[in-house]
């Protein structure tokens, strides 16, 4: 009864902010290719960020919110008769996925062995629990996206954060593409288009939510990687990884600073502020100003004043408290294009320093979710339904500031209250979503035991006071398992798991130095070190080059534009005789960096697997692909020291890091793999998996 008058709640006020949301349905932007912008949080180019301009995209959205609020009541009767049908043949009311990325086997099974994770350890003993086979490469994009569709990489097309282009070597996101404007109206210095960039998810295959759909079983889903961006289904989704921040990269903090000295941040900007009588003055840069030739750089001023020993944030006629390490709320940041054109975002100020220097750090400014730029959920307007009932909320894709951390413009204390903070508002979206189900799936993906084990595995075993931060993290999560069992029922299936699991990253592996040292790739002018994004490579010698984080590829003769190994034989022995001398790679105390190089045909098969990288190198544990390898460039050492305060992580032999698998009900598998799940939910639902499914239903 009461989930009954929860869902009535819900509906009603799914109406009372649907006309507020229309303007969101035009949020009609869309991402394209950066190679030389800002890096994404794990590395890669970030996406960039087109406006559309038509101004009857706004009509016709409202027009169709309008429209799609006069027919809910007959299309709810429609779905009352469709669903009695519908859940027929389920062994489940409901299913209850819930993410808990990078969580580690060892860590919990210590942990759960100790007394330290009791829900856990329950659910363990009245249920089950497993270790999950992940997949090759271990890269959440990869992993999420095979729990999405229960097939492997080669049939959903993700094998990495980055692809490259064939024609130009220049990496890309691997999960989207968005052409251009094909029509734009030229008026003097003006520039209006007058069609939408084409936007595509480049994840192929179908995900079990949206099988589930057409026979009328509905479902929410809660930043699950790969889902932006959001495709259409009978359901809700807010979009997760790869969704971008307000200037089209995947993240790209700012630091607004009295300090004269310059610095390069790879992954944020630094901005001066200018002192004043009462305070500073500073400008916060935006998004592009596509309207215009030239697309110059949107700014908003702003001034930080001093009032006694405190000071006060002032932008836009708002005006904030703005504390020595504390965060402001979101600030809504509204950027003017020079046709009256409004784009909306959203960031938090963090006041780092007052004396001598005085300096605030800017979180990426987020797409606002009440005010969309961007399609980021599922409908248009669920996005702002989450927020009008729930406050704002993150938005991009990565969202907590790794890199801002990395860079030493927050220190680890800001870092953490950042996470829990961004873990606090997905909580509250899934308790929420939990309490509104009756029937269907509700998943839900939590990122901060990943985002915290990246940037505090170094702490781990040590006697500093961040030595138990890891360990507090999964009573966290430990908890919120606490929280979700109430909801699992005798009718209801719940299934807690990880893409992965965690080893330390002490040193880095380029595989572009390797392979130039081993007379695979060659530089211009006999350059020993290149640029990033292969600037300086000879193509007419190189053989083999490497990008990304999960495995390299050969130079193939009319694959790539400037190939020149012959596919079939030439090719063949060449693979082998780069997986051997590979394999013989020893670090300078003898150590063993490669566990495993894998000749990615062997291990998958699948209408996209041309795309694939040639080879997967499986790390040791310690070692993973360096920072500057996997963006393309030719460094002077093979292997190096990881100086970064980012020293955990799972771009390693996937064997080493399994993720978990928790159930209220008894698995039957003896090596439940992450594309089971996918399977298992249709046959929960008494659905018969497609035979191009992968996986196989675990109950």
């Amino acid at each position: 009864m009461a989930a009954t008058g929860n869902n009535y709640t819900a509906r009603n006020r799914y109406l009372r902010v649907a006309i507020q949301c229309a303007v969101a349905v035009a949020g009609l932007a869309a991402i394209y290719s950066h190679p030389h912008s800002a890096q994404f949080a794990y590395i890669g180019p970030g996406a960039g960020f087109a406006f559309l301009g038509s101004f009857l995209t706004l009509a016709a959205g409202l027009f169709m919110s309008l429209l799609s609020l006069l027919l809910w009541p007959f299309r709810m009767a429609w779905r009352a008769v469709r669903n009695r049908k519908s859940f027929r043949n389920a062994r489940v009311k409901k299913i209850i996925f819930l993410g808990l990325d990078g969580l580690d086997p060892r860590i919990a099974e210590r942990m759960m062995a100790e007394g330290k994770l009791p829900n856990l350890a329950r659910l363990a003993a009245e249920g089950s629990y497993q270790r999950l086979r992940t997949t090759f490469p271990a890269l959440s994009p990869v992993a999420w996206s095979t729990f999405a569709t229960g097939v492997s990489p080669a049939r959903h097309n993700i094998f990495d954060f980055l692809d490259r282009s064939l024609k130009s070597y220049q990496p890309r996101l691997s999960s989207a593409r968005v052409g251009k404007p094909e029509r734009v109206l030229r008026l003097g210095r003006f520039r209006i288009p007058l069609s939408r960039p084409a936007i595509e998810l480049r994840r192929k295959s179908q995900p079990f939510w949206k099988i589930l759909g057409k026979l009328g079983i509905g479902s929410t889903i809660l930043r699950v990687p790969i889902t932006f961006p959001p495709e259409k289904f009978d359901g809700r989704l807010l979009s997760a990884m790869a969704t971008p921040d307000l200037k089209g990269t995947q993240g790209s903090f700012s630091q607004f600073t009295t300090r004269i000295e310059k610095a390069t941040y790879e992954n944020g900007s630094r901005y001066p502020l200018r002192r004043a009588a009462d305070g500073f003055d500073g400008e916060i840069e935006g998004p592009e100003d596509t309207f215009v030739e030239g697309s110059p750089m949107l700014r908003i001023p702003f001034r930080v004043v001093r009032r006694g020993s405190a000071f006060e944030l002032r932008v836009e006629g708002r005006r904030c408290r703005l504390n020595p390490g504390e965060y402001t709320g979101w600030q809504r940041l509204t950027f003017r294009t020079a046709i009256g054109v409004k784009v909306n975002g959203m960031a938090r100020f963090l006041l780092t320093e007052t004396e001598p220097e005085f300096s605030v750090y800017m979180s990426p400014i987020n797409i606002d979710p009440e005010r969309p730029a961007l399609p980021i959920s599922h409908p248009p307007y669920y996005a702002a339904y989450l927020a009008n009932l729930l406050g704002s909320f993150a938005t991009v894709g990565m969202a907590e500031d790794t890199w801002a951390l990395n860079e030493g413009v927050i220190d680890e204390d800001a870092f953490l209250d950042q996470a829990y903070g961004i873990f606090e508002e997905r909580e509250a979206m899934f308790l929420h979503a939990l309490e509104s189900t009756r029937r269907g799936v509700v998943a839900c993906v939590f990122d901060t035991s990943d985002r915290i084990q990246h940037m505090f595995y170094r702490h781990l075993g040590a006697s500093d006071r961040h030595a138990m931060v890891i360990e507090e993290m999964y009573r966290r999560m430990d908890a919120l398992v606490g929280e979700t069992l109430p909801y699992a029922d005798s009718g209801t299936a719940l299934f807690v798991l990880s893409d992965h699991g965690f080893c330390a990253f002490r040193r880095g592996v380029n595989i572009n130095s390797w392979l130039r040292d081993n007379g695979y790739l060659y530089l211009r002018n006999g350059d020993r070190e290149s640029g990033s994004f292969f600037e300086g490579v000879d193509w007419s010698r190189t053989r083999a080059y490497g990008l990304g984080l999960g495995g390299f590829y050969l130079n193939i003769k009319n694959r790539e534009a400037r190939g020149v190994v012959l596919s079939g034989r030439e090719a063949e022995d060449l693979k082998h005789e780069i997986m051997s001398k590979l394999a013989a790679l020893r670090d300078a105390d003898g150590a063993t960096p490669i566990r495993t190089v894998y000749e990615t045909a062997t291990l998958y098969r699948g209408p996209y697997l041309e795309a694939a990288p040639d080879f997967i190198v499986g790390y040791n544990e310690g070692y993973r692909c360096s920072w500057e390898g996997a963006v393309g460039k030719v460094a002077a050492a093979v292997l190096t020291d990881n100086p970064k305060a980012w020293s955990g992580d799972h771009c390693v032999d996937p064997v080493l890091v399994p993720g978990v698998l928790f159930s209220n009900r008894k698995i039957a598998a003896d090596d439940p793999g992450i594309e089971d799940l996918a399977p298992t939910a249709l046959k929960l639902f008494g659905v018969e998996p497609p035979q191009w499914m992968e996986g196989k239903a675990l109950l």
